[in-house]
């Protein structure tokens, strides 16, 4: 299984490449599932991955003309903020049992795996019924509200920091929605946020955790390594079909989780 989950660790690269989000919903199952590393410390090294990940995976698409900097700025603002307060703040915060009854059993680790399933789930059917304006770029003349951006990176960066994913699949709608950026400038504009918010919201999780960075390092670079492969696909595929695909393939993983975590471990009912 570890080999098996060292190679997943491409996939986790190549999904931020491709459609700019996916990789921190990729690796914490590959963490938790394949690696075994426990949920809530598999939401720290996600942070690493992911953060390290896109910080190299941006170059390219600045590069490209596809980052915008002052958007990053205003909505990468609260959202970093806010994930790095509640991983510091917030996740410690979390006991190791939430409910113990005779009838039912909520630990912290299932309590994040079926959040973080949750998540996967609503992320993949944003992408199923992603709308023709993410497929055409085209944005409305309406100038974006750096309140409503403000906003809206606040609470991605507080659901980021507690469950370590989501920064990518809740960043793009928000850039392409509010802060009116065609779809190829909100890939790259979101890599640059992702990067900014995951690596500042990994540091509040170093004097929480003893980093394995024998595991860590490897899967990082083999996520690096997948972003340059996705990078490449993206310029050869149709985008709006493969974000489709991979929103199905989210929501079976999704599924899964759910159905392993609350039926198949009977963590919940006794």
């Amino acid at each position: 299984m570890e080999t098996i989950g060292y190679l997943a660790s491409l996939i986790i690269g190549v999904s931020l490449g491709l459609i700019g989000g996916g990789g921190s919903i990729l690796t914490v199952p590959i963490l938790v599932y394949l690696l075994g590393v426990e949920p809530i410390v598999a939401t720290a090294y996600s942070l690493f991955i992911v953060g390290t990940t896109s910080l190299v995976g941006v170059i390219p698409k600045y590069r490209q003309g596809l980052v915008n900097i002052k958007t990053a700025l205003l909505f990468g603002t609260t959202s970093i903020t806010t994930v790095f307060l509640s991983r510091r703040l917030l996740v410690p915060l979390i006991p190791e049992t939430i409910v113990d009854t005779p009838h039912l059993l909520l630990t912290r680790n299932t309590l994040m795996m079926v959040l973080f399933a949750l998540l996967m789930v609503g992320a993949s059917l944003s992408m199923i019924r992603s709308r023709q304006q993410d497929c055409t770029g085209e944005t409305a003349d309406t100038p974006a509200s750096n309140g409503s951006l403000l906003l809206k990176g606040a609470m991605v960066g507080i659901i980021t920091g507690l469950v370590g994913a989501g920064g990518g699949f809740l960043i793009i709608p928000a850039l392409v929605l509010l802060g009116k950026l065609p779809m190829k400038n909100a890939v790259g504009t979101s890599l640059l946020i992702i990067a900014a918010q995951s690596l500042i919201g990994f540091t509040g999780d170093l004097v929480h955790f003893t980093i394995h960075w024998a595991l860590l390092l490897p899967v990082s670079l083999l996520a690096i390594a997948g972003i340059f492969l996705g990078n490449y696909l993206s310029t050869r595929f149709n985008g709006q079909q493969l974000k489709k695909g991979f929103g199905w393939f989210v929501l079976l993983m999704g599924g899964y989780i759910l159905l392993k975590e609350l039926v198949l471990s009977h963590s919940l009912l006794r």
